[in-house]
């Protein structure tokens, strides 16, 4: 059995579609490609703000709340996440889960953090990664700035 999620990267109000980190191309209304995407029968419509981090901001909370009229399947939402507030406010959107990629690297403790407050189910860690040698560099805001974590050694500082 497999499950069919939709992911819908998002700058301001605009769906956007990532050309390998370097440009993007707008491509329409998030809220309604992702309204498609549920008509198509979607399992689940993650929403992340691609420049929430670059930016210092969380702004995805009402794109959720217009999304849950019309969506019946699992809305994660990721970008700008970065602290127990930020999860509040896109939880209490509507969303069902938070996505952490940056302020997870920045500061791994706040994944138990979340996770104690809102429960494991709630909490997905996503890790931007690129090829580097033989191995796979974790990468934060947006895709811009390298860590020097080889992403299959990173999973121990996360673990709850």
């Amino acid at each position: 059995m497999f499950r069919i999620i939709a992911r819908c990267d998002v700058k301001g109000k605009n769906l956007i579609k990532g050309i390998r980190y370097e440009g993007v191309r707008v491509i329409g209304d998030p809220a309604e490609y992702a309204k498609n995407y549920y008509i198509d029968g979607v399992d689940e419509i993650v929403y992340i703000d691609a420049v929430a981090s670059l930016y210092e901001r969380s702004s995805l909370a009402p794109l959720v709340e217009t999304s849950v009229k019309n969506i019946f399947v699992p809305i994660s939402v990721g970008g700008g996440i970065k602290d127990l507030e930020s999860a509040r406010a896109i939880l209490k959107s509507g969303a069902e889960k938070v996505i952490v990629n940056t302020a997870a690297i920045n500061n791994p403790n706040l994944i138990s953090i979340l996770s104690k407050e809102f429960g494991r189910q709630c909490v997905v860690v996503s890790i931007q990664a690129k090829k580097r040698d033989k191995n796979w560099e974790a990468l934060t805001h947006c895709g811009r700035t390298t860590t020097g974590w080889d992403v299959s050694l990173g999973w121990i500082l996360f673990k709850t």
